[in-house]
Parts: structure tokens; C-alpha cells; sequence
């Protein structure tokens, strides 16, 4: 069993670099969270991932 993290800025990005990371991979499992900080008037958002697989 092996562990990747994922993280980044963008929903999008993310997905898209999870899908072209399991496209040959046997996923046990799938593990998302998303954090959001506020400085200021910005809120930064950080998408990430771990994806267990074989």
C-alpha cells in the first residue's frame, strides 16, 4: 500500500491531477479536504488529497 498527497490552489487542478495519477493505479481509497483562511478581505482556499492505493 503506498500514500500520494495532493495540493492545490484550484478545485479543478486538483481533480485533474488526481485523475491523470490513478488512470493506472489500483485506489483503495480517496481522502479530500478542503481549508480556507482569511487575511484581510481574501480568502485563500487550499484543495487537497491523499489517494491510498496499490
Amino acid at each position: 500500500m503506498k500514500v500520494k498527497i495532493f495540493d492545490m490552489d484550484h478545485e479543478l487542478d486538483l481533480e485533474e491531477e488526481i485523475n491523470n495519477f490513478i488512470k493506472d493505479k489500483e485506489v483503495i481509497d480517496i481522502k479530500y479536504n478542503v481549508a480556507i483562511e482569511a487575511i484581510g478581505e481574501d480568502q485563500i482556499y487550499c484543495y487537497s488529497a491523499m489517494v491510498i492505493y496499490m
